[in-house]
């Protein structure tokens, strides 16, 4: 189960239960942290909490914070240190002496059973439609009378453009950089210029949980099922030997498909977006399989096998598909250079090269990296003033 899904779960519990709950959000990081903004833990009256906010550090202390922090009903934010310990660090800021050499912004926020909350509203929607969406949060302003921490605007596929914000001005500004960051897929921080002083907001980009469609139930993709399961994404399983694809061979999959060698109606939306391996170990299936999905606009194709058989392959298809967009997704033989050759060192080399791809990253090891470990690589096209976290 994912981050999304096992927050999702603590709140419905809470709510069936008619229990208050506590959600805190890490909504900005100074210097280096574990977890970066949009990080969510949800404290319940009753049980244990749910999600992390950093590397196991703080989420004690924000437990016991989360109530009298959110006593009078209103967000708050909290910053944690750390860093060297510091005598000097003010009131409102703790310091963990751990060394880290950050500070962690956390937004506490009472959710009522009952209650309005535009955060939950978001994401639930994420996971029921399956598409991002993006969250604007005040987490500074000079001028409480005018905009308060913890207003929203929110802007998602399935519901457009909700507000949660008295200023007008500031919803519709907010609203063009959502666009933005959603259209990125990075979250951001920007600084507005109100009548009373400055007003900070954080951009979120909030995803959808991964989608991984695999081709092939062999044995080697059982560790691959397994594997992206630990990271919470959506498996699909699919392979034209009835034999092979079966629910109990895949518990871990969300879906597992018996599907002969002809077109799938639904091919084309269960691609979209996702990333794709092809292993049926089969010429006659790989073939079928790889050119249906190049038709499509899959995030990531991965096919497994030697170049030259994936280049045989490729021959023997129309020569339209070299030129299509999907084709520039295709990666080929499958997998970053690990080495191993068991289906467990297979999988995690499959594993490793769709999340570099998906967030941007060469794969190469960090200790060569110049630039810091959450920097964005990618170059993208930035509305002025909006800074992109990675």
């Amino acid at each position: 189960m994912n981050d999304l899904s096992s927050l999702l779960a603590a709140l419905d519990q809470a709510q069936a239960g008619q229990q208050e709950t506590v959600i805190a959000t890490v909504v900005k990081v100074e210097g280096s942290a574990y977890r970066r903004p949009g990080a969510r833990m949800v404290i319940a009256q009753v049980g244990e909490a749910t999600g992390t906010v950093s590397g196991g550090c703080l989420e004690s202390d924000v437990s016991k914070k989360a109530w009298w922090l959110t006593a009078s009903g209103k967000p708050s934010i909290r910053a944690y240190s750390t860093g060297e310990d510091d005598d000097e660090l003010e009131e409102a800021e703790l310091s963990f002496g751990l060394g880290c050499n950050g500070t962690v912004h956390i937004l506490f926020e009472r959710v009522l059973p009952e209650g309005e909350s535009l955060v939950v509203d978001i994401l639930r929607e994420v996971k029921a439609s399956g598409h991002g969406a993006a969250l604007a949060t005040v987490i500074g302003s000079h001028n409480d009378r005018q905009v308060t921490v913890g207003e929203r605007v929110a802007l998602s596929p399935s519901s457009g453009l909700r507000t949660h914000m008295h200023e007008r001005w500031l919803a519709q500004a907010i609203a063009e950089d959502l666009r933005a960051v959603l259209s990125a897929r990075r979250s951001a921080t920007r600084t507005y210029e109100g009548a009373g002083g400055e007003i900070e907001v954080l951009l979120e980009y909030i995803p959808a949980p991964r989608r991984l469609v695999i081709f092939g139930a062999g044995h080697d993709a059982s560790p691959l099922v397994s594997m992206a399961r630990l990271q919470g994404w959506h498996i699909t399983v699919i392979d034209a030997r009835p034999h092979f694809a079966r629910a109990q061979r895949f518990p871990e999959a969300d879906r597992v498909l018996a599907a002969p060698l002809q077109a799938l109606p639904d091919l084309t939306a269960m691609v979209a977006d996702a990333a794709v391996v092809v292993m049926t170990h089969s010429l006659t299936q790989d073939r079928h399989w790889l050119g249906q999905v190049l038709n499509g606009a899959p995030r990531y194709i991965g096919q497994l096998g030697p170049r030259s058989r994936t280049e045989r392959l490729l021959d023997e298809m129309p020569a339209q598909l070299r030129e299509g967009q999907a084709f520039s997704t295709l990666h080929f033989p499958v997998g970053l250079d690990l080495g191993g050759d068991t289906p467990d060192s297979v999988a995690l080399s499959i594993l490793s090269e769709i999340n570099a791809v998906f967030n941007g990253r060469a794969g190469a090891m960090l200790k060569h990296r110049e630039a810091s470990i959450h920097a964005v690589d990618v170059k993208l096209e930035q509305e002025p003033g909006l800074r992109m976290i990675g």
